[in-house]
């Protein structure tokens, strides 16, 4: 997400790639309600708020939001993942049935059940 919106590059163009088969229904982004917030605040950092919550608003048109709720965070708090954040958007993946994590922090996701892939290792698979 952050990739996207922010046009992080090298990284853009296969997270673009991914987001344009989003937006013609050919994939579902599901994406964690503090995927928000802290894109947010991390974009605010370098363009104006106004901008930043723009690029949100489109960026939720082509994704859906899972819901964060208490079951969640108390699995997160008692895993053993190093990372609260990276613990939250791992079970909120798993309780959104989602089949895939794309990321580029694959090494923090090491006991994952379902599969963990960059954009651009996800799209060389479905190229396949």
């Amino acid at each position: 997400m952050l990739d996207l919106l922010g046009e992080r590059e090298p990284f853009y163009a296969p997270i673009a790639q991914l987001a344009t088969l989003a937006e013609k229904k050919e994939v579902t982004m599901i994406v964690s309600p503090i995927s928000f917030a802290t894109i947010n605040y991390l974009l605010s950092k370098f363009e104006s708020p106004k901008i930043a919550k723009e690029k949100l608003r489109k960026f939720k048109i082509i994704s859906e939001v899972c819901t964060l709720n208490e079951l969640t965070i108390e699995k997160a708090l008692n895993s053993s993942f190093k990372d609260f954040e990276d613990a939250i958007q791992y079970f909120s993946a798993i309780d959104s049935n989602c089949e895939i994590i794309i990321t580029r922090n694959g090494k923090d996701f090491k006991k994952s059940l379902i599969p963990v892939m960059t954009a651009k290792e996800y799209l060389a698979k479905i190229s396949q």
